[in-house]
């Protein structure tokens, strides 16, 4: 067990015991900086061990941000809604955005992931049209509205798609000037507008009137825009960046990085690339497309980073990329790294880390330890001292599968870690079961081709040979964005997950491009990774009517306790829907989208197939309540208090990784008056 220790006072050198933790020590060369600030190796300023008097507990009701919180907890103090009276919950108002498209059209369909955010006593939400709506909390009446007029185009992603907007206010706001506060929004074309909260007019001070470009460094393998449709991170003055890609679909593609620009000016302060300056070129990505959270205190924002390209071969970034699929803590000040732990090594996978870590105060044999909690798409809950990065309970390496010889110029990582505690959140040890009922539907077909497969547990790699790879978990099942909530009060993390069956096929160069003459990319599941000499293939296994073989539950929800580690309580969420036809809710859904957790002992959560909105007692895990909404609500909902009286919105937009099923509602609920 490691104990509270002291913040490092410097980046430079870390204990020891933390480097045979696997954390990772680290070069301040690899920091960009702009005009003004201060010299990359200058030693970020002292942290005291978290204080008595600074707690992540939010002090007021606000959901200013796309985590409920900077700590990513998607915690709210509000306890007027109860177990007791939840079942009363009502819609009170609902808004149709006007922004969406089922693909049929001229448009790509969308994706609309948005958390609504609650600040300045207004509802602010963008859209997939790239468009900001300032709404009334309590009526849903329209405010203002801005449109970026962005190109509606799926540049990087096969969608239109917004997780919504970012926020910021001065510490003293001027009465009577602009732009005291401003609502952000990213456009896939990889623009940033900056606009002021109260009018909805441009912000013209803030980088060329009113936007911050990216793109304007993306000089390395520019393949496509970095997209900005993650809303970014704003703590203090800050305004920090990562960026989306298009996945699978280059070998060498724009390398990742972080931005910090000043908030009022959309001046670079500093940026961070993930991927060291000598291999940059021959590989790509390794970004942060996702939510990033920050501890105030002690100075630091957490990078959830995302693997190298392309994604199912390794051939070209053989030499380590100590900061590909980690978590990385940098100074907010200077973008200095103080501590990184890598999750997957030589990721071959798609591994990405994909969600914040959600920080918190945990007590474990009666000490307070300041702590992270890592959630994986492998379904593994990594938990460190976010101060310093070293283990709470012990993360262990351990061997993993080699290659079967069948890939050429490639290297495998002899070993992975793997966490102690919390248990996986899903099975891992033997090939998944086939569902009998999927298999007698199709006479045989998810038994021949779950054998057809080879399978040695999780981290089996990629192969040229019979009909590919079994992955489970895969790359997109476990944990998605949405990440873990957390109850402070009863230290309690809950975390919704998917189990979903994929398997994975390379085809030398010559083969890839003879089956797939005349297709389009993504076609049956088949992308280039051009630049490589493999291209690939990814696909769900499920038999000729798209049931899936493998056995339920396909989603669920789990609660556990942070003092001891271990599962509280775990169950199905949702219902898969397909057809019309609605499974038992015993089977549960795949899911995406994220949870919030309330000091009134509830947990309000979208994020299945079926498009309903739920919520479930903290405590014991039973369903109190559900309504129907317009499309899945793939969003993180968001708790807010106006005028004495608490309400719940969620963003029901629809992603088609689920089902078709699209959507342009903000549904909003409140106990009656």
């Amino acid at each position: 067990m490691i104990r509270n220790a002291l913040l490092l006072s410097t980046a430079l050198v870390l204990p020891l015991a933390a480097a045979a933790q696997g954390v990772v020590t680290v070069q301040p060369t690899e920091i960009q900086t702009g005009p003004g600030v201060p010299a990359a190796d200058a030693a970020p300023a002292d942290r005291s061990i978290l204080r008595p008097d600074a707690p992540l507990v939010p002090e007021t009701a606000t959901w200013n941000t796309f985590h409920g919180q900077l700590n990513a907890q998607k915690y709210s103090p509000l306890d007027q809604i109860t177990p007791e009276n939840v079942g009363d919950l009502e819609k009170v108002w609902e808004v149709h955005t006007g922004d969406v498209s089922d693909g049929s059209g001229d448009l790509a369909y969308t994706v609309w992931s948005a958390t609504p955010i609650f600040a300045n006593d207004t509802l602010y939400i963008g859209t997939p049209f790239y468009r900001i709506l300032a709404l009334d909390p309590a009526t849903g009446e329209e405010k203002w509205s801005f449109d970026t007029k962005s190109t509606l185009e799926p540049l990087t992603q096969p969608a239109l798609k917004n997780r919504g907007v970012a926020y910021w206010e001065a510490e003293s706001p001027i009465e009577g000037e602009a732009c005291q506060k401003i609502v952000y929004l990213g456009t896939m074309d990889a623009r940033l507008f900056a606009v002021d909260a109260d009018s909805g007019q441009p912000c013209t001070e803030f980088g060329e009137d009113g936007v911050f470009d990216t793109n304007q460094y993306n000089t390395v393998n520019n393949h496509f825009p970095t997209s900005l449709l993650q809303p970014p991170t704003v703590v203090g003055d800050h305004v920090i960046l990562g960026w989306a890609g298009s996945d699978w679909d280059w070998a060498e593609a724009p390398p990742g990085a972080v931005f910090s620009i000043n908030a009022r000016t959309g001046d670079l302060e500093w940026k961070f690339d993930t991927i060291p300056e000598e291999i940059r070129a021959q590989t790509g990505t390794a970004n942060v497309w996702t939510g990033m959270s920050v501890d105030e205190a002690a100075g630091l924002v957490y990078l959830p980073v995302s693997s190298p390209s392309p994604n199912y071969w390794g051939g070209n970034h053989k030499d380590p990329i100590p900061y590909a699929t980690s978590t990385t803590a940098l100074d907010i000040e200077t973008g200095r790294p103080v501590w990184s732990r890598q999750w997957v090594h030589h990721d071959i996978w798609d591994y990405d880390i994909n969600s914040a870590p959600t920080l918190m105060d945990i007590t474990v044999e009666g000490e307070q330890i300041p702590a992270l909690i890592q959630a994986t798409k492998q379904g593994y809950l990594f938990v460190v001292n976010r101060l310093t990065g070293e283990d709470v309970w012990p993360i262990e390496e351990r061997p993993v599968p080699q290659g079967d010889g069948s890939v050429m110029d490639e290297v495998y990582a002899a070993t992975q870690p793997f966490p102690t505690k919390p248990a996986p959140l899903l099975e891992q040890a033997e090939k998944p079961g086939v569902w009998w009922i999927a298999d007698l539907v199709g006479l045989g077909e998810c038994s021949r081709l779950v054998d057809s497969l080879w399978y040695e547990g999780m981290y089996t790699p990629p192969t040229t040979k019979g009909n590919g790879v079994l992955t489970f978990p895969d790359s997109s099942g476990g944990v998605q964005w949405g990440g873990v909530a957390y109850d402070p009060e009863s230290q309690t993390a809950i975390v919704n997950f998917s189990h979903i069956l994929q398997y994975i096929q390379l085809f030398d160069r010559e083969t890839y491009e003879e089956i797939n003459e005349g297709r389009s990319i993504g076609e049956g599941g088949f992308h280039p990774q051009r630049g490589a000499p493999y291209g690939m293939a990814l696909n769900v296994a499920m038999n000729w009517a798209g049931m899936p073989c493998w056995e339920p539950p396909y989603g669920e929800i789990a609660a556990i306790d942070m003092t001891t580690g271990d599962i509280k309580w775990k169950r199905p969420i949702g219902a898969s829907q397909k057809y019309g036809f609605y499974m038992p809710e015993s089977m549960g859904s795949p899911t995406i989208g994220g949870p919030a957790v309330t000091a009134g002992g509830l947990i309000f959560i979208g994020a299945t197939m079926d498009a309903k909105v739920r919520a479930y007692d903290l405590a014991t895990g039973e369903q109190l309540w559900s309504d129907n909404v317009e499309a899945p609500a793939v969003s993180i909902p968001a708790v807010y208090e106006y005028q004495g009286r608490e309400y719940v919105a969620f963003a029901s937009g629809g992603n088609t990784i689920l089902k078709n099923q699209v959507g342009d509602q903000v549904a909003v609920y409140a106990l009656p008056e």
